[in-house]
C-alpha cells in the first residue's frame, strides 16, 4: 500500500467515523427534543393544576396539548396559565384574562383546541398580551362587549 493510499484510507475511515457520529447525534436529537417538549407540556399541566379550579387531566390535557410547545414555553416565561373553564359559554369558548395572565377555554365546546392554539400562538407571536379581558367567539372572531364570568383562582 502506498503512502498516499494510506493517507486517503485513514482520512476515509475518519470521515466514516465522523459521519457515523453525526448520524448518532441526529438520531438522538429528536428524542431529546421530544423529551424537552414533554417537559413543557407537563409543566403547563402542573401550572393548570395549581391555579385552575376547573382543572382535571381529562379537561386540561386536550387544550394544553393543542398548543404548540414553543408557544407554551413563551407562556411559561411570562408565568401565564392555560385553564379549562366549563362556565364559559360554547359561543364564546376562549378568553384571555389579561390582569390574571390566564387563557381559559370551555373544554366542552367543539373545535376549541384548535381555536385556543391559534389565539395563544397569535398573541405569543405578536407579543401583545393586553391587560384587559379579551373574548373570542367559536368562529375565531373577537366578541366585542361579551360578558364572561370573572376568572377565579383555586
Amino acid at each position: 500500500m502506498s503512502r498516499r493510499s494510506q493517507m486517503f484510507g485513514s482520512s476515509l475511515s475518519l470521515s466514516k467515523l465522523g459521519l457515523s457520529s453525526l448520524g448518532l447525534m441526529l438520531a438522538v436529537a429528536p428524542a431529546a427534543h421530544a423529551q424537552k417538549d414533554r417537559q413543557v407540556y407537563d409543566a403547563a399541566m402542573a401550572r393548570s393544576a395549581e391555579v385552575c379550579p376547573d382543572h382535571s387531566t381529562e379537561r386540561s390535557r386536550p387544550g394544553i396539548t393543542a398548543v404548540p410547545a414553543a408557544s407554551l414555553r413563551a407562556l411559561e416565561e411570562r408565568k401565564f396559565v392555560l385553564c379549562p373553564d366549563r362556565r364559559l359559554d360554547t359561543t364564546t369558548p376562549v378568553v384571555w384574562y389579561g390582569r390574571e395572565g390566564v387563557f381559559a377555554w370551555n373544554p366542552s365546546a367543539g373545535g376549541v383546541g384548535k381555536l385556543l392554539a391559534g389565539k395563544v400562538t397569535a398573541q405569543v407571536r405578536s407579543g401583545d398580551f393586553p391587560s384587559q379581558t379579551v373574548v373570542w367567539k367559536s368562529n375565531g372572531k373577537l366578541a366585542e362587549g361579551a360578558l364572561v364570568p370573572a376568572f377565579r383562582r383555586k
